[in-house]
């Protein structure tokens, strides 16, 4: 906002309350709905802008928790319902009052693990290595993503957001028959980005990051024989870890620059 009286003069008389924010909120979800985050977002902005004429930029950052209704077999129930979701979805808007809005849409919390096709070999070996080569492994992550649209024309919020998910876990999982494999995290996660800038032409670059959440198999060797060697080779048996672990992450934009 332009003014500053509040602070310095003690002067509330431009001030926006944040009661009033929430339930200028609950108002425009009621009188308008809510087709998408990003849509939702964008509405909000242009009516702070609108209302206020000493506001001159407006942020929103908004979060989506579904909801799906609970099924016996393949009846959906009448009025009783299962939280979601598989990952959160959210969205950042920012316009002012002279300029165009920035979207930025994003998912965050998709936890996923494959028990095989991974490894991470062939790494710089010095003093300070201690981790082995492991051409087999599991590999499993908490995926967040972050883009931005340089344009919202002839783009529907949902679509692209239901292309980036698909693209990670299509490059992530492969086909359900055959899976696919993966040389390293880094390299899953460049060419999900490549995909997404391939299919969403608005999209000016898209932020990951991939951290590893490492399991090992546990080790049932002081269990023979009421665990025999047949078994214990069938590595069924998968830990966590708590040791620390690297954060993967890349910028991917148009310029087809990337950052790691």
């Amino acid at each position: 906002m332009e003014s500053k009286k509040d602070y310095i003069h003690g002067d509330n008389a431009d001030i926006v309350a944040t009661d009033s924010q929430k339930n200028t909120v609950y108002i425009m979800a009621k009188k308008h709905g809510i087709r998408s985050p990003e849509d939702f977002g964008l509405l909000l902005c242009s009516h702070f802008l609108a209302k206020y004429p000493h506001v001159n930029q407006v942020k929103v950052t908004v979060e989506q928790f579904p909801w799906k209704r609970i099924k016996k077999g393949e009846v959906k129930h009448i009025h009783a319902f299962l939280a979601l979701p598989d990952a959160t979805r959210f969205c950042t808007v920012r316009q002012e009052r002279s300029g165009i809005p920035r979207i930025e849409s994003g998912l965050k919390d998709m936890r996923v693990l494959k028990t095989t096709q991974s490894s991470f070999v062939n790494f710089i070996n010095d003093e300070f290595r201690s981790l082995p080569d492991m051409s087999e492994r599991v590999f499993s992550t908490v995926v967040f993503a972050k883009w931005e649209y340089f344009t919202s024309k002839n783009l529907d919020f949902d679509v692209a957001w239901e292309i980036v998910r698909d693209a990670i876990l299509g490059n992530f999982a492969g086909p359900p028959e055959t899976g696919v494999y993966s040389p390293s995290v880094q390299n899953t996660l460049f060419i999900t980005q490549k995909e997404v800038l391939e299919k969403i032409p608005q999209v000016s670059f898209i932020e990951m990051e991939m951290p590893n959440k490492h399991y090992y198999t546990v080790d049932f060797s002081k269990f023979f024989p009421t665990v025999s060697k047949a078994e214990d080779d069938l590595k069924e048996v998968f830990i966590p870890t708590e040791k620390p672990s690297g954060i993967i992450r890349c910028v991917l934009g148009r310029n087809l620059t990337a950052k790691l």
